[in-house]
């Protein structure tokens, strides 16, 4: 399994934080086999920036006890509704709700579902989920025969229609060795869902088009013009779009890293994964959606030129034993191509970047001005291609500038997003 983008938030990040809820969110764990992955998304969420509080089932402790909630910094850990000594005081049911940005509940059991419904209060997870007034989460992970049930799907409508964030369960076989839909989700997928459930939704009923990774321009039947951009700029500045409540059109190069796929969490504005190979397949597929969107982000190292092509055959040695020559032709720029589509006062804004090879300042102020865009981002070769971090120079048409050195790229993609939802 490929490695989730690693954001990292700041108390600076999340402007609304009043009323005492900071970086903070609850894990309530239910009874299952699954209940041990529960300590990833603790430590994930704590890598973020986030502290967190953990509820553990009566049934949850049958497969995991505290301690190692306790160990990795979970503070408190609640264990039991009445006559808890980690309780700090005889409220522990109304805590998260006074503290807490999010409530998540992973792995979420069938009997706890069914407590969610009904508004059963007789154990404390459910019971402090009552209480919560903020976004609740809940990823369910049972038998395949258990999901299915009428009963479990009638639960689901009903979370659903209260606005209950699902992250729905994966296919593969459990741990009773049953085959289908039951296993705990992703945890990219949840811990995703945890950060967008807990972080201001700024950006709620916008569109944004993203264009990441490399394209590849086909010379012969194996052989192709590329580079080695791995998209994780472009997916950065997706994710971050999303988590703060777009929905997102992301069109993909070959190879670019791991999204989260569009209906992978329910209740939220989707992303969608558009993947593409050639700068020609790139541009009709960021022409199909951009009449539709507030924003576009072009991220993407398109190919400037492609090979003339040879064709599906494979090109032997032997038909050049003294070498050759190739014939590029140019391809579409496809920022200035969207940037261009613009009328006169929309309200589209346009998010460019360029890798330089010097003069870096200079090139960005360039491409503004030739590319029409409302924001350059700029970056020497080597600072971010192919990098977890980006060092680059910032633009934008307002005339105002910024350096930001060896930033990582979720980090670096959370404050530009922001400077372009402010122009």
């Amino acid at each position: 399994m490929e490695a989730h983008l690693a954001f990292r938030f700041s108390p600076a990040d999340v402007p609304d934080a009043e009323n005492g809820r900071g970086l903070r969110l609850q894990l309530g764990v239910c009874g299952s086999v699954a209940a041990y992955r529960a300590l990833d998304l603790l430590r994930q969420w704590q890598d973020a920036g986030f502290s967190v509080g953990v509820t553990l089932t009566p049934s949850a402790q049958r497969f995991v006890t505290p301690l190692p909630f306790e160990a990795l910094g979970a503070t408190p850990v609640y264990t039991s509704l009445f006559e808890d000594p980690r309780a700090s005081s005889p409220f522990a049911h109304l805590e998260p709700g006074q503290t807490c940005r999010a409530f998540v509940v992973a792995p979420a059991s069938a009997a706890t579902l069914e407590r969610l419904v009904r508004g059963a209060a007789d154990e404390l997870l459910p019971c402090q989920a009552l209480a919560f007034r903020g976004p609740l989460v809940v990823a369910p992970a049972m038998n395949p025969a258990m999901w299915e049930h009428p009963a479990t799907r009638h639960n689901i409508d009903i979370l659903r229609s209260r606005g209950v964030m699902i992250v729905p369960p994966g296919t593969g076989r459990t741990a009773c060795g049953d085959l289908g839909q039951g296993r705990l989700a992703d945890l990219r997928h949840i811990y995703l869902a945890g950060l967008r459930a807990a972080l201001p939704q700024d950006l709620a009923g916008t569109r944004a088009l993203v264009t990441l990774g490399p394209t590849r321009e086909v010379w012969d039947g194996v052989r192709f013009w590329s580079n080695a951009s791995t998209g994780t700029m472009g997916a950065s500045l997706a994710l971050a779009l999303w988590l703060r409540g777009a929905e997102v059109h992301a069109v993909c190069g070959p190879g670019a890293v791991w999204l989260p796929s569009e209906n992978a969490i329910e209740g939220v504005a989707p992303l969608y994964r558009h993947d593409v190979t050639s700068a020609k397949e790139m541009l009709e597929a960021s022409m199909e959606v951009w009449s539709q969107m507030d924003m576009g982000i072009f991220t993407a190292a398109v190919a400037d030129y492609s090979p003339e092509s040879r064709g599906p055959a494979k090109f032997k040695k032997s038909e050049a034993p003294e070498g050759f020559s190739l014939r590029f032709t140019p391809n579409p720029d496809i920022l200035r191509t969207l940037a261009a589509k613009r009328k006169n006062g929309s309200p589209q804004k346009v998010m460019g970047f360029a890798a330089e090879s010097g003069n870096l300042a200079t090139a960005v102020q360039g491409k503004l001005l030739s590319k029409r865009a409302d924001m350059i981002v700029g970056n020497l070769l080597g600072d971010g291609f192919g990098t977890a971090e980006n060092t680059v120079h910032v633009a934008d048409r307002h005339g105002r500038t910024a350096d930001w050195s060896r930033l990582p790229k979720p980090v670096l993609a959370w404050r530009l997003v922001s400077w372009l939802a402010s122009l």
